[in-house]
């Protein structure tokens, strides 16, 4: 069966809880070519995703997974090699399968040798990343670690100063635990937006604001479909984005030993959507430098910006949303979950 590129929109909106989402997801993912576990480790991704508010990776990227399976462009059955190779180092290769289950397979050891060493690195390379970052550090944070990681992506980005796209979306997140309150945790492109904020604005025939993106003629566009045929997204804040995204091309995929964003081709794979490329996490064990005051020390943190005037912390929505859902289950409009369900075999 062959998924549409898009999920239709409808007015009619229904309610599910998590678990019934990730049981329908992993039911998606398992009918179109992924082992038990890679299933169960992305339903919990684009569910967690959609329950809290991350729409652009929740089950908005379900066609796209299962598009990119059916073409034969990444391994859903791959089982990652974890290798063990120094006190603060572990090293995946991912065989051609997703980045989640290989951080899934590595956590254990990468958590064991940060609270033993005070920091550790983990390097996944041959791996293909098409989710939400955040998710890959906030669960570091709930144990009391310190954790950042980037993931570089296909080429779709403009160097400053350049005339034709080289680099990924290039995000980078950070998450830190924060006493008497949820971790703060930050996920950002270093793209001037996500590549699917400017899919889900397509779909929705919405204008993007100035400075997203350029036309296949590399000239200025509010256009997302422009962009997104044959143009090409502008790095955030100019120069400064642009080193950003260069800084995670060569942690991501120099370091790792995974594709740069511009060393892959799929043409030869139409439905393909993942990029396969590289991904380097840090953890870092706070109580080696601050004792057991770190989390306090965030909350401190917190309390000064919010002395300030800022209203809301990064993550703050999400965390809200996340309440929300768990209270009131995931909603979602009636033709979406429709097409869950056909995708599912349903």
């Amino acid at each position: 069966m062959t998924a549409s590129p898009e999920m239709a929109v409808s007015s009619a909106k229904q309610t599910l809880d998590f678990n019934s989402l990730v049981v329908l997801l992993e039911q998606i993912f398992v009918r179109h070519g992924t082992s038990a576990e890679v299933a169960r480790t992305l339903a919990l991704n684009c569910a967690g995703a959609e329950r809290d508010g991350a729409h652009s990776h929740g089950v908005f990227r379900i066609p796209g997974y299962v598009s990119t399976l059916q073409s034969g462009w990444v391994d859903g059955q791959a089982v990652p090699v974890v290798e063990d190779v120094a006190s603060g180092f572990v090293r995946v290769d991912a065989g051609n399968g997703f980045a989640q289950p290989a951080l899934a397979a590595a956590r254990e050891l990468l958590v064991e040798k940060a609270r033993s060493a005070g920091i550790a690195v983990l390097a996944i390379r041959n791996s293909h990343h098409f989710a939400a970052l955040w998710p890959d550090v906030e669960p570091f944070a709930y144990e009391g670690l310190v954790a950042l990681s980037v993931v570089n992506s296909m080429t779709c980005v403009v160097p400053h100063g350049a005339d034709r796209p080289l680099f990924g979306t290039n995000p980078i997140a950070f998450a830190a635990p924060r006493a008497e309150g949820e971790p703060i945790v930050f996920d950002l492109a270093t793209s001037a937006i996500a590549h699917g904020d400017v899919q889900i604005a397509a779909r929705k025939g919405e204008h993007l604001p100035e400075g997203m993106g350029v036309d296949s003629l590399g000239q200025p566009t509010q256009e997302p479909k422009a962009i997104l045929e044959g143009g090409a997204l502008l790095p955030f804040g100019g120069h400064k984005g642009s080193a950003l995204s260069m800084m995670v091309e060569l942690l991501a995929a120099a370091l790792t030993g995974g594709n740069f964003s511009f060393e892959f081709d799929w043409k030869n794979h139409p439905g393909a959507k993942t990029p396969w490329t590289g991904q380097l996490l840090i953890v870092i064990d706070p109580s080696k430098a601050a004792g057991q005051g770190f989390a306090e020390r965030s909350k401190e943190l917190v309390r000064q910006m919010h002395g300030v005037g800022l209203k809301r912390l990064p993550g703050d929505r999400r965390h809200q949303q996340r309440a929300q859902s768990q209270a009131c289950g995931i909603t979602l409009d009636a033709q979406t979950l429709a097409n869950l369900h056909e995708l599912a075999g349903r």
